[in-house]
């Protein structure tokens, strides 16, 4: 075990020296000035009158770098690496601008934005190392701007992004949820943030995403296979999560807000600094959410569902002709509590207090405290994230390393003991060259991987103790021919876990394992723009998904999901051939949106109940409590669905939209199990429709202002997956919601503050998502109803106070 130590330590010490060399590159520009800085600098103005546009924003995404126009619409960009990038100038009331730009010492350039309510183009990084236009890449894309996050009230930034057709989540309360992209979650779907996997135990259902929800710029999500950019683990999709944000140069930007929500009383507050002087830029950010118990109509207050939330950022940055250096540093904290569900005779939740003591917990009663079983999650990362100009070729470069500290309590008459603890710690490298466009072709030629070592510290286990090391190589290739757009590529991945004979391991009964997985992947698909108002999209991939430690070796109680769960040491990689078909129409009255997918899956993962030789739930002891034992499997399977989106504006009345968002999934295995071909939790089927007005500027200090109703209706879940028990029926639910909000300016034009307000569920209906862990614990002996039910009607409040000063 200490040898094991020392490997992992001396592979981590390296990383971090690593990474202070890369963001200490930039000395090396400075001393040797063997570079020039680039520049771009012009005017904005507005189409239809010619005035100048104030508060603009000019941002070239390849080069983390930005600006803003001034009141005489004047903009100056400086430290750019010289050659061609796409630069985005985006404004409220205006339609994103994407052009190409040949950026040399002194660039200068107009732009003229045309007055606009809607938005359909923008820039993406998601699925390539550069950035694309929207409508150039053949797969789905869909964002969620800084200003739709903000406009949205959840508990946690994964409930946020659901209101997106497709995106679903898997969620064990209010501070845990999971993505589900198009009916696959957990280790199918990868989350990177500013361009690093998160990696942080994400095989568990009560294992949430640990990422600050209060530092977002930006999100992009890619629907459908991306193991071309990825490898293993972005089998369904991609949730890239931007939070690295630029400033103009010689700037200093404050930023602080609030929030508050009625239901479990949830509090947050954040703050944070950007300055930027001579290419240098550094910042920091912090954030505190506290929330007690949340409630609804059949269970009262929920026992031990309140959470404490902390997080604590910084970036470091340098920026010059040869490209540009971040170093960035994140410690995320999360306590929160876990549901059981147990109630006594009358339906009160039961507190456990130990010796088989306990005590009843009325459902009245509201509380902030945080009980056993609570779980504590600590996750550190430090990235250093580089893009270096070489020649005519640029190379991206990240190297990050993060550790996740998971603690579960759960001995109520030892409250600090650990009974379940890992600490997973992981290496990861990217590097990209990106050759220079020729004749309208992009080449990128790139390598990533990962090493990662996982270490047992409490009295119980689920996965054993493993050392994890991967590597992928790949060919990306993108060609425009006049309208068409072609991209297509290629990759090799291996993927190595180990799993030893330590004492360790051997007290938890896990066997020695040494298993590689080795696969191809690649991709072909096009995107075809006959004028400015048609595209049409098609993809065809080929992705691969290497089982993980969980699947393999698991043996232990799953306590946040009530369960045992044995692994399967034969299981084989998961393949898929996706094909994925879509078609938009824009014009100035509607825009509409259709897709469709088809993915055949070989050896489709997935756990199931074990039975007892006469027939019924094979029970485990764990300490006096009967468990579920469940078992993981694979065999054939497909996936199919479709999205539809329909938003009508019709002009002149641009500020008033009618957007109806549809979208449903199907999972089948090949061969049915027990008669029933269901794939087990798939989302339900659900149309989002949203009456909403938008008023640009009310009078001279109130401005961005909008109003929305929506109609949020969640159809009847009958297509489960019934043998052993595994998965039940969901009724439908329609929920109603409305939300306003505004932005208040000075005379001068500045803003002050906004502020939003929504109510979610105004009837408060009472619910269960068919995703809920929480439909599965204890019944109601009191009213006979299964689980704990989601959360009632909820009312939030948000407001931010953002500052800008000129640093002379």
């Amino acid at each position: 075990m200490l040898q094991k130590e020392n490997v992992m330590n001396r592979k981590v010490n390296t990383c971090l020296t690593q990474l202070v060399f890369l963001s200490l590159f930039a000395l090396q520009g400075l001393a040797t000035n063997l570079v020039t800085n680039g520049m771009l600098t012009g005017n904005i103005t507005d189409k239809s009158t010619g005035k100048p546009i104030y508060g603009a924003s000019i941002s070239i995404p390849d080069q983390r770098i930005g600006g803003a126009s001034d009141a005489s619409g004047n903009f100056i960009i400086e430290h750019i690496s010289t050659g061609i990038h796409l630069v985005e100038v985006t404004h409220v009331g205006y339609e994103t601008l994407l052009i190409y730009v040949d950026v040399q010492l002194k660039t200068v350039m107009d732009f003229v934005l045309n007055p606009s309510i809607i938005e359909n183009n923008a820039v993406v990084v998601t699925g390539s190392g550069k950035a694309r236009d929207l409508k150039s890449v053949p797969y789905q894309v869909v964002q969620l701007s800084k200003k739709e996050l903000f406009q949205t009230t959840s508990s946690n930034i994964i409930d946020a992004i659901t209101q997106k057709a497709g995106i679903s989540s898997l969620s064990s309360g209010p501070s845990v949820s999971k993505p589900v992209i198009r009916g696959m979650g957990y280790n199918r779907v990868l989350t990177i943030h500013d361009g690093v996997r998160q990696e942080g135990q994400q095989w568990g259902d009560e294992h949430g995403i640990e990422i600050d929800d209060a530092n977002i710029s930006k999100i992009e999500i890619l629907k459908g296979p991306a193991s071309l950019v990825y490898g293993s683990d972005a089998m369904a999709g991609v949730i890239h999560i931007l939070s690295n944000t630029t400033i103009p140069n010689n700037t200093i930007k404050l930023n602080a807000g609030a929030e508050y929500q009625t239901n479990n009383k949830l509090n947050s507050m954040h703050a944070g600094l950007l300055a930027s002087k001579k290419g240098f830029s550094w910042g920091t950010n912090v954030n505190f959410k506290s929330a007690g118990d949340y409630q609804n109509k059949y269970d009262g207050y929920v026992f031990n569902s309140g959470f404490v939330q902390k997080n604590i950022s910084g970036q470091l940055g340098y920026h010059a002709g040869w490209g540009y250096t971040h170093l960035l540093v994140s410690n995320f904290n999360l306590k929160t509590g876990m549901i059981e569900g147990e109630r006594d005779s009358t339906g009160a939740f039961i507190r456990e207090l130990g010796n088989d003591s306990t005590i009843s917990i009325y459902n009245q009663l509201f509380s902030r405290t945080i009980q056993v079983p609570y779980q504590h999650i600590n996750h550190f990362k430090v990235t250093s994230d580089n893009n270096i100009k070489i020649g005519q070729q640029r190379l991206s470069l990240n190297v990050a390393f993060q550790r996740n500290e998971r603690n579960e309590f759960g001995n109520p008459t030892n409250p600090e003991e650990k009974s379940l603890s890992m600490d997973l710690q992981t290496i990861t490298y990217a590097a990209r060259l990106h050759f220079k466009e020729r004749k309208n072709q992009k080449n990128e030629l790139g390598i990533s991987g990962m090493f990662q070592n996982n270490q047992n510290e409490g009295v119980e286990y689920i996965i054993p103790e493993y050392d994890l090391s991967d590597y992928g190589l790949y060919y990306y290739y993108s060609r425009m021919f006049h309208k068409f757009n072609l991209t297509g590529g290629a990759r090799f991945d291996n993927r190595t876990i180990k799993v030893d004979n330590s004492s360790k391991n051997q007290d938890a009964s896990f066997v020695p394992l040494t298993r590689s997985f080795a696969n191809f992947s690649g991709g072909l698909g096009f995107a075809y723009n006959p004028n400015s108002t048609w595209t049409i999209k098609t993809n065809l991939a080929k992705a691969f998904r290497a089982p993980v430690v969980s699947e393999l070796s698991s043996n232990g109680a799953h306590e946040g999901t009530n369960r045992f769960e044995y692994g399967n040491l034969n299981l084989k990689s998961e393949i898929s051939i996706q094909l994925d078909a879509s078609v938009e129409f824009n014009n100035r009255h509607f825009n509409l949106n259709l897709s469709g997918y088809l993915n055949q899956f070989e050896n489709y993962i997935f756990y199931r109940k074990l039975l007892n030789y006469i027939g019924s739930d094979s029970l485990v002891d764990v300490d006096g409590e009967q468990l579920t034992a469940f078992r993981f499997d694979q065999q054939a399977a497909k996936i199919f669905g479709m999205e539809a989106t329909l938003d009508l504006h019709p002009h002149p009345l641009d500020w008033l939209h009618f957007e109806n968002t549809f979208s449903c999934v199907s999972g089948l295995f090949v061969k049915p199990i027990e008669n029933n071909s269901n794939i087990p939790f798939m989302p339900a089927p659900r149309l989002l429709t949203q009456i909403r007005a938008d008023f640009n500027s009310v009078s001279k200090n109130i401005r961005n202002t909008y109003v929305k109703l929506e109609f949020d209706r969640y159809f009847t879940q009958k297509r489960v997956f019934t043998s052993f028990n595994t998965e039940t029926q969901t009724p439908g639910y329609i929920f109603y919601n409305v939300g306003m909000g505004c932005s208040v300016f000075n005379k001068k034009g500045v803003e002050r503050f906004s502020v939003v307000i929504n109510a979610v569920n105004l009837t408060d209906e009472a619910y269960q998502n068919h995703l809920s862990r929480l439909k599965y614990t204890a019944e109601n002996r009191a009213t006979g109803r299964s689980g704990v039910f989601n959360m009632g009607r909820n009312i939030g409040l948000k407001i931010n106070c953002p500052l800008s000063f000129k640093w002379k």
